[in-house]
């Protein structure tokens, strides 16, 4: 899959000093561990878990992303399919069957930071939650404080939703503030993005607002698209809790 500067792949077992790179700064991992991964985890753990969700979850799936100007490894970008339960975000399960819910996730490592690359990344995986994975809400969860990642989550077009509180065995700075967690509805991405819904992310994905015709009225048809392919195809459980 490529974005206007990145290219998507899957993960393979040549990877592991890619991810030993990026989880092994202690600063990468501050809202996550508070700790860099030892070799063995990302051996025995970590590369297998990211490697492994495509086969679990056909579309879905963690991909290596790399710079398409030089081929550099920059991080990832993931997509997983969850189970919607009253429970905080960061603890809802792998999907059994269709739950019309997928959850975004990205890491990326620290050369990359501020120049874009994961808001970019990002909002490639919302389109193709939305136009060629079927799912009817894109969600993602982070401390608080990460104020980073939070401006990535709504780059991308996502909302805050709450602020959830959790006891967590081993706090990090800042976990007292809690764990934000936002939302993007279908029918919210639709009329903002004018995106047909035929359209795929097989190839590269233009960015957001590019395919809206000037001089064009299109907000009317577009709104009743989203609502025929909404009544058709997420009818699955969503938690409205929040």
């Amino acid at each position: 899959m490529l974005t206007e500067r990145l290219a998507l792949r899957r993960f393979t077992t040549a990877d592991t000093q890619n991810l030993l790179s990026l989880d092994g700064d202690p600063q990468v991992m501050r809202f996550l561990t508070g700790t860099a991964k030892s070799p063995a985890q990302i051996r025995d753990e970590t590369l297998p878990e990211l490697a492994g969700c495509h086969l679990r979850f056909p579309g879905y799936g963690y991909w290596a992303a790399e710079t398409r100007a030089d081929g550099k490894f920059i991080g990832w970008f993931g997509l997983r399919p969850v189970t919607p339960t009253d429970d905080a975000m960061v603890n809802w399960p792998d999907a059994r069957g269709q739950t019309g819910v997928a959850s975004l996730g990205y890491r990326l490592r620290r050369s990359a930071w501020g120049r874009g690359y994961a808001t970019e990344g990002a909002r490639a995986l919302v389109r193709l939650a939305f136009t060629g994975l079927g799912a009817c809400e894109v969600v993602a969860t982070t401390m608080a404080v990460n104020t980073g990642s939070r401006r990535v989550m709504e780059k991308a077009g996502l909302r805050y939703a709450r602020t959830v509180h959790l006891d967590w065995p081993e706090p990090l700075d800042g976990n007292e503030h809690g764990d934000v967690e936002y939302r993007l509805l279908r029918e919210d991405w639709l009329p903002a993005t004018s995106v047909d819904l035929c359209a795929t992310t097989a190839t590269q994905p233009p960015a957001a607002g590019r395919r809206r015709s000037r001089g064009q009225p299109r907000a009317a048809a577009t709104t009743a698209r989203a609502a025929s392919w909404i009544a058709a195809n997420c009818a699955g459980p969503r938690n409205d809790s929040a």
